[in-house]
């Protein structure tokens, strides 16, 4: 089975989902509808509201239940996004302007406010305290994780543990506690809601490390946005910090950089623009690529242990085949 074919076996399912995301930023103020519209016509991989189905299906399967669960996930990683492109200066995403770059930062930031606001609103109609406790703990634990990495924005010195505790609160979080309120909400056995939050927490680590490879590797064209993006900002991923933690490129990366005071007396390293695509350049030369696979590669690995805890079937075979993909993406 391909990925094609376990979207087009969801595909009642996920429209479904897609028109009630649509009703749920639904709003008389006309700037802010078409500050919201022009974030979800945006599109995007939708795979967070995927898991949260899949998950139901371990339960009892009831798409009027889910789809809370499944809209409220997918709006909040949409606010993210959208505050995330005003913190990174993003002009463009999936190749397209952001909210802020066709607005300006204020709306933005209302924007990804709001959406985050509907999300909570529409999860209410959930009478299940537990998803409310797990879902208000990730929140927090996903904020702090965006601190950290405004922290950590040019830091050449950070160490792989915290690039790691980085990635699991911004994006391994939040799928895994798709895959887990999905099973939650459809009244899933613990043992199956465990196996899949563990699962889920392992795609979403390796989903990150993926992401960051391709922003060295890709172009452009398929990234929607320039190539080297997050070095560009600050942001030291995992194939920069390899190359950083070895002698042989270290140096070049090294010799590169700048140093710069911030508004706090702390001395930054920074890359000038004009030397960006030749750090690019060492990056993709060099075994950190390779290495960011490898270790994505593991956590695909791990992530396909747990799945032995469930019970054998359609899901199952459609989470593999997710796991799958998401180890060999090139785009």
């Amino acid at each position: 089975m391909k990925l094609a074919d376990i979207f087009f076996q969801m595909k009642n399912d996920m429209q479904y989902i897609e028109k009630e995301l649509a009703r749920s930023i639904s709003t008389k103020d006309v700037v802010l509808y078409k500050t919201s519209s022009h974030l979800l016509k945006a599109g995007g991989k939708r795979i967070r509201p995927v898991f949260v189905l899949l998950g139901g299906k371990f339960g009892q399967y009831d798409r009027e239940q889910l789809k809370h669960v499944a809209v409220a996930l997918e709006l909040i990683h949409m606010a993210t996004l959208v505050h995330d492109d005003v913190i990174d200066d993003a002009e463009t995403r999936r190749g397209q302007q952001t909210v802020k770059s066709k607005w300006d930062n204020r709306l933005a930031m209302y924007t990804g406010d709001y959406i985050l606001a509907e999300a909570l609103l529409t999860i209410t109609s959930l009478p299940i305290p537990r998803v409310h406790q797990v879902l208000s703990r990730s929140i927090m634990l996903m904020t702090l994780g965006e601190i950290e990495q405004i922290r950590d924005f040019h830091r050449w010195d950070q160490s792989l543990r915290n690039y790691l505790k980085r990635i699991r609160r911004k994006t391994a979080l939040l799928i895994a506690i798709s895959c887990q309120l999905g099973a939650i909400a459809a009244g899933a056995p613990e043992k199956y809601i465990r196996a899949l939050y563990n699962y889920g927490y392992n795609v979403g680590m390796a989903f990150q490390i993926t992401d960051d490879i391709l922003d060295f590797t890709g172009d452009e064209k398929t990234l929607g946005k320039p190539a080297g993006s997050d070095l560009r900002q600050g942001n030291i991923t995992l194939p920069a910090l390899y190359c950083l933690q070895h002698e042989d490129t270290a140096m070049p990366l090294k010799e590169m950089m700048e140093n710069v005071v911030d508004a706090d007396g702390n001395t930054r390293i920074h890359l000038p623009d004009n030397r960006a695509q030749d750090a690019i350049q060492i990056i993709r030369g060099s075994k950190g690529l390779s290495y960011a696979q490898s270790l994505a590669e593991r956590y695909i690995e791990r992530a396909l242990e747990w799945l032995e805890e469930l019970p054998e079937g359609q899901p199952r075979s459609s989470l593999r085949e997710i796991a799958h993909f998401i180890g060999r993406r090139q785009f």
